[in-house]
């Protein structure tokens, strides 16, 4: 049977001592450079988050740059069309452009119109309510 000497037991001490000694010194360099990666990591994160911050703030400010000249568009639309109708707006022409608006409406859009009292029949009708409609 294999006889355990006293050379083997120091061997076997020593190693374990330099273990120990190496985690002693090594682990909290180990720390300070985990920690200054982890630093580094966060730090290219938020230079990140910025840029695309900025880069969205630059995207809203064309979009909204475009829409105002969309704007001017339709504003300079409007005035040449009552420049055509004399300077005035007539009760056919705001007729009309509240039927041509009608279609930019979606069916689930509820027209409230008054009546003699100006109270409005509230959904009296609606499709797909159930109710019976006169014919």
């Amino acid at each position: 049977m294999y006889r355990l000497e006293t050379k083997h037991i120091v061997i076997a001490i020593i190693v374990m001592l330099g273990f120990v000694g190496i985690a002693m010194f090594g682990m909290p360099i180990y720390r300070v450079w985990s920690q200054e990666m982890r630093g580094k990591a966060q730090l290219a994160e938020a230079e990140q988050n910025r840029r695309i911050k900025v880069e969205e703030a630059r995207a809203n400010l064309e979009a909204e740059k475009l829409n105002a000249k969309a704007e001017i568009e339709r504003a300079k639309g409007a005035a040449e069309a009552i420049k055509i109708e004399n300077g005035t707006l007539t009760q056919t022409y705001i007729q009309y452009l509240w039927v041509r608006n009608q279609n930019n409406l979606n069916e689930k859009t509820v027209i409230y119109i008054p009546t003699e009292a100006n109270l409005p029949i509230l959904e009296a009708g609606r499709r797909g309510s159930g109710l019976p409609t006169a014919q």
